[in-house]
Parts: structure tokens; sequence; C-alpha cells
């Protein structure tokens, strides 16, 4: 077998204009079926990306013998129960972060996933695999900065719509979950650690019920991390990557564009090297590794391991707020 079947479960937005068409791309890749519970839905969206499978349940998809493994763009409440139907149906399971709304969830999907070894199961923190953060983590293993002391970052966008997943706090929604997992993640990328101790500052929105606006700061052994960010502010995203003898600043750090070429600075006593790579879809390679990976049987690149060790993070954030302590 030299390419993967992979099916997607929902007609969810990020699927539909970001991560199905950038799969496509991928050579180890043929998109064969998605699943949506409105039909017709299904049918127009399969039509429009060239899919040639629609099933009217997620049951039907994860029973079709024709799919080798399933995408999960599901709202974060499901990702858990969607994840361990598909692993449960003998299917490889890439599923969007974050991966569940508790770590004790997260704890079940990786349980799960210890009783089907021969599946690949896979968060889909897209960001990790573009080649700037590659060359970044290089930057930073080989001390090209010195010894990492501290990590700034800033990510932010206006989403003031009360019918938006992101703003449904009992569905998962709100900032922590759907961005400021993101520095969390760079930050246990970079120092290959988890934080001694974090303390965190959140503000919530009063008509939703999700935290609006958040500072974290984070503790490791060699050095701290901080981050705000926003799902009310205007749109912004920046990191800072800062050692004993230079700095990293990532322009576009996340939401890498597919479309035009992405840069970092690399600063050492006082002059500025400006580093380019060439154009990358981030998750035209996020499915092309987890292809790779499935067709191989290797390991993933971001495993079920890193998501509850994430997800522990996001907790000890919201615990920090509200008791106003360490944690």
């Amino acid at each position: 077998m030299t390419k993967v079947r992979w099916g997607v479960l929902s007609t969810a937005d990020i699927g539909v204009s970001k991560v199905i068409p950038a799969m496509q791309q991928a050579e180890h890749i043929d998109l064969v079926a998605i699943a949506s519970r409105d039909l017709e839905r299904g049918r127009r969206v399969a039509a429009s990306l060239g899919i040639p499978t629609t099933h009217g349940s997620y049951d039907d998809l994860l029973a079709d013998p024709n799919v080798d493994a399933v995408y999960i763009p599901l709202p974060n409440h499901l990702h858990v129960e969607w994840s361990i139907k598909a692993l449960e149906a003998g299917k490889h399971v890439l599923c969007e972060k974050p991966i569940g709304l508790s770590s004790a969830a997260a704890e079940q999907l990786q349980a799960a996933g210890r009783q089907f070894p021969e599946l690949r199961l896979m968060e889909a923190f897209m960001y990790r695999h573009h080649p700037q953060w590659v060359r970044t983590k290089e930057l930073v293993d080989t001390k090209e900065i010195g010894t990492l002391k501290t990590i700034q970052a800033f990510f932010s966008y206006n989403n003031r719509d009360p019918e938006n997943i992101r703003n449904k706090a009992d569905i998962g929604g709100g900032g922590l979950m759907d961005i400021g997992c993101y520095p969390i993640s760079v930050a246990r990328f970079l120092f290959d650690d988890e934080p001694a101790r974090v303390a965190a500052s959140l503000e919530f929105d009063p008509d939703f019920g999700t935290d609006a606006y958040g500072s974290v700061l984070m503790e490791f052994g060699a050095g701290t991390a901080s981050f705000t960010y926003s799902t009310q502010l205007e749109a912004h995203q920046r990191v800072n990557v800062v050692g004993t003898e230079g700095r990293i600043e990532v322009m576009i750090p996340f939401n890498a564009p597919p479309d035009r070429p992405c840069v970092i600075t690399l600063t050492k006593g006082g002059v500025e090297q400006t580093i380019e790579f060439p154009t990358t879809d981030q998750y035209t390679v996020q499915g092309e590794l987890m292809s790779l990976a499935i067709l191989n049987k290797t390991p993933v690149p971001t495993p079920i391991d890193d998501a509850v060790a994430n997800m522990r993070v996001i907790e000890r954030c919201f615990a920090s707020s509200r008791n106003r302590s360490w944690e």
C-alpha cells in the first residue's frame, strides 16, 4: 500500500476550507470519504472537494472498509468520544486539538489507544510540522542562541459571534482551549520539559461564560515562558524565543500562510539574520507525516501522551486563575 485511504468525520469549516484541500495535496493520502449528519450538505461538500463517497452518519463512515484512517474536526466535546469509536472500528485517528475537555477525558483516549497498538493516534497540532518550527527547534537544541531562558508569545483574534462554537462554554469553547493551548505547546516543545508551576489571570465574557482574555506565566527547570491570548482583541500572533546568546522571532507562528513563504529572524550580538522558508502548507505536512507513520508502522510526531500533558497544563491555568495562586 502506497497511500492511506482517509475519511473525515463532519463538514466542519476548518476541515472543508483548510485541512481537507491541504491533505489532498499529500503524496501518500487518498481522501475517499466524508460523513455529515446532514447528508445533502455532505454531498455538496464532497462534490466541491472531489471526494467520491458521502456517508449520512459518522458510524457509517467508521464501518466503511475502504477507509483506513479518519480525520476528526468535530467540536471539542466530541473529540474523545469519536476518537475512541474510530479506534474501536479499526481506524487510525488524527484528531483536532485540544484532544478533549479535560485531562481525565484525554487519559481515557490514551488508554483506548494503548488497547490498539497497531493503530496510530495523533493530535493535530499542525504548527509543529512547519519547517519554521523544525528549524527553530534545531536552533534551540544546538545552542545557537545559547541556553534557552525565556519564551514570550501573543495570540489573538476578534470573534464575538454568540453562535460560534468557540464562544460556547458547554462544548469546550473559550480562548485557552482554542488558542492558548498553542503557546503552552510551544513552551513544552522547546524546553522539552513540563512546567514546574504556572500562574494565570483569566477574564471571562459575562454573556458567553468563556475565557476571552488571559495571561499565563510558566516556570520550567531551565527558564520561563509567558503568553497572552484573547478571542476579543485585534488579530495578532508572535513568538520570541530568547537564550543567553541570542533570540529567535517567529513572525507568523501558528497560522502559517500556505500561499507565501514564512520567515523567522535570528539575532546574535546585535546582528539580525532573516531565515526564509519555502511556501509550505502545514496541514499537508501534518497529513503526510501521519500517513507515513501508518505506512511505515513508526511513531507519530505528536503522540497522545503529549496531548494529555498539554491538557494538564491547561487545567492548571484554569485552577490558578480560579484560586489566585501558583499551581
